[in-house]
């Protein structure tokens, strides 16, 4: 990239955040105080760059699983005997801290340590400021997804900490890309398929508007695929049969638990090979692979063409959600903020939910020793085991600027990735750990683009775009249109707004779990520059014929990487046992209790949503104070 690009950078040095356009360090105290509390400018949502997985967050916990790096505890004990420790500030560590602070006595000494230098996991807020107006968004986790569903626990969980759902129906306009008639579209590039074509998106069905057969025909005839693929999708969402009609409701379900949703297409629907590479990554942000590994069970549920008539899905088998619009500015960080501003009230002034979104948390309140509760960042946990006369206590020891520390309590609660506990809790037994071996994350990253405006998008007549031929992100939206109190959301194409990209690290033609593995090693070999890169170049061939310039209209580019991302949910890898559900799989064992040592997280619950990552924590909670 050229020295003179516009586009302002934040990078990582040896793991702490530095702004190279101000020069200003984001750094704990404990590196010049020998303390663990923050410093009063620490702040890292402004950050850009490589967010998420950050530099300095992995390094530690890579060098046990993969390098076979053993830590001992060491002999002097940090603080006092802790209550409780949790390893993961995420949502569900944070909800932990929460729980058994209301159902004990008072007074409880709580530490939670994270690996990241922000709370919150998956629930990421990214910040951009763009000619004088802040730009707040999700970087990870980033709706309530159909709250009225959520257990009891979980709905409690959020009254209390301020959030009322049903405000979102006034937050959230539902209309407004409706109202301007911004659509789906599919972007083909002409590197990929010899002509550039900005297309309609038949290959979105939940989130597209129906075609009628002229329209689809329109649509293809306007794509640069040959006449037999053309021909070969017509028929297929035109003329839908019931390709399973010979079997059994038992035998279909098996069948389409092991049959790839592509192998479907050319078994039964005779899809073309050029069909097929043009669908597979249509679903990315939902299966986190393209359609060459997940299932047709997975294709049923989300509504693919070739799978309406199939009956895999009883109308009773799932009850109706609510509308996707229970989502802040900064998708679940608020959740999280929330959650840390009850644990900690001088964390963040004000109450409700208006004051989550403009307020600035200060960072500096998290670890203060005078605290009950101590949220401890940039700290990695790297042995945890029984200690004590009869294990009335547990050791959790950890890494943070380079130094080992080691805390007591009488209870611990892992609330991180389930998939590193056994590296870190050498009191685990063989059996659970092969359990917990069997949930493998999905790696992706959340790209965030600040634009200047948006006017290319609303002259182009699109609201967000799959691109079958994109190295990196294959799908790109505008953000969620969500005003709350004085945050306003992008009222004009003139105004600034944030694009939201989608990227998975997929392998084609190896199965899910190998692809996800793979995924992992892909991610950390990209660089920051290499996503730039590839967003320039995606932008600018698919918007430049309506006024979009890479270099005067993107005001800030962050991404957010996860190397473990989604917990592993059963029904979308092809070759899945069809018995395995949220109450019956390999997650029931890995979770199970070890002394004072209970598991949390939504990979526990097989379940990648908050309210799995909450039920989670509440169980965790009622096993120990039980």
């Amino acid at each position: 990239m050229s020295s003179d690009w516009p586009i302002s950078r934040r990078d990582f040095l040896n793991g702490a955040a530095l702004s190279i356009a101000t020069g200003a360090a984001l750094r704990p105290s404990s590196v010049v105080a020998g303390n663990h509390q923050l410093h009063s400018d620490y702040y890292p949502p402004a950050l850009t760059g490589m967010r998420g997985s950050h530099d300095g967050s992995f390094e530690t916990m890579h060098s046990l699983a993969w390098g076979g790096e053993a830590f001992s505890h060491p002999a002097p004990q940090t603080g006092p005997i802790y209550d409780l420790v949790i390893v993961g500030a995420g949502i569900s560590g944070l909800a932990a801290a929460k729980f058994f602070r209301d159902r004990s006595a008072g007074g409880k000494k709580i530490l939670l340590l994270d690996n990241h230098d922000d709370f919150g996991g998956h629930a990421k807020r990214n910040e951009f400021t763009v000619n004088g107006e802040k730009l707040i968004t999700w970087g990870g986790s980033q709706t309530l997804e159909s709250p009225s569903l959520y257990s009891d626990v979980a709905k409690k969980l959020l009254r209390d900490v301020g959030i009322k759902v049903d405000r979102f129906y006034d937050y959230f306009d539902q209309d407004f890309y409706g109202r301007r008639k911004l659509g789906i579209g599919t972007y083909f590039d002409k590197k990929t398929f010899g002509r550039s074509a900005l297309t309609k998106n038949p290959f979105w069905p939940l989130r597209n508007e129906s075609f009628s057969e002229d329209e689809l025909s329109a649509t293809l005839a306007d794509m640069p695929i040959s006449e037999a693929t053309r021909t070969a999708f017509f028929d297929l969402y035109t003329k839908p049969k019931d390709y399973f009609a010979s079997m059994s409701k038992a035998s279909r379900i098996e069948r389409a638990y092991q049959l790839s949703y592509h192998d479907f297409l050319k078994e039964y629907a005779g899809a073309t090979d050029e069909l097929l590479a043009v669908i597979r990554d249509s679903f990315q942000p939902l299966v986190s692979v393209g359609w060459d590994a997940a299932s047709v069970y997975a294709a049923a549920e989300y509504g693919m063409p070739g799978t309406w008539l199939l009956k895999l899905h009883d109308t009773t088998d799932n009850e109706e959600g609510d509308p996707y619009i229970h989502h802040f500015p900064d998708g679940n960080a608020s959740l999280a903020r929330a959650l840390v501003r009850d644990l900690i009230p001088d964390s963040l002034a004000g109450d409700g939910m208006e004051s989550l979104v403009r307020g600035k948390l200060n960072y500096d309140a998290l670890d203060r020793p005078e605290n009950d509760i101590q949220i401890r960042l940039n700290s990695t946990a790297v042995h945890v085991t029984h200690a004590g006369d009869g294990g009335k206590f547990v050791d959790a020891s950890y890494v943070t600027s380079g130094k080992l520390y080691r805390a007591r309590a009488r209870h611990v609660v892992m609330a991180c990735y389930n998939g590193v506990i056994p590296y870190i809790c050498p009191d685990v037994p063989a059996e659970q750990a092969d359990a917990l071996a069997h949930s493998v994350k999905s790696p992706f990253v959340i790209g965030n683009i600040a634009l200047k405006n948006w006017r290319a998008f609303d002259a182009a007549g699109i609201r967000s775009v799959y691109t079958p031929g994109a190295h990196f992100f294959k799908y790109m939206a505008l953000d969620f249109p969500v005003s709350i109190g004085d945050y306003k959301f992008a009222k004009s194409p003139d105004d600034p707004i944030v694009l939201n990209g989608w990227h998975a690290p997929t392998q084609p033609g190896l199965p899910m779990k190998e692809q996800l593995r793979a995924g992992r090693y892909k991610l950390l070999a990209t660089s920051f520059v290499d996503f730039e890169n590839d967003i320039i170049a995606q932008l600018n061939g698919m918007l430049s014929k309506y006024g979009f310039d890479a270099k005067r209209d993107i005001a800030g580019i962050t991404t957010n990487r996860w190397s473990h991302g989604y917990a592993w949910e059963y029904g979308i890898a092809a070759g899945e046992d069809p018995s395995f559900n949220v109450d019956n799989g390999p997650h029931i064992a890995g979770r199970a209790q070890i002394g004072r040592i209970s598991i949390a997280n939504s990979d526990s619950h097989a379940y990648a949503y908050v309210n799995g990552a909450i039920d989670a924590a509440d169980r965790a909670i009622n096993e120990q104070l039980a």
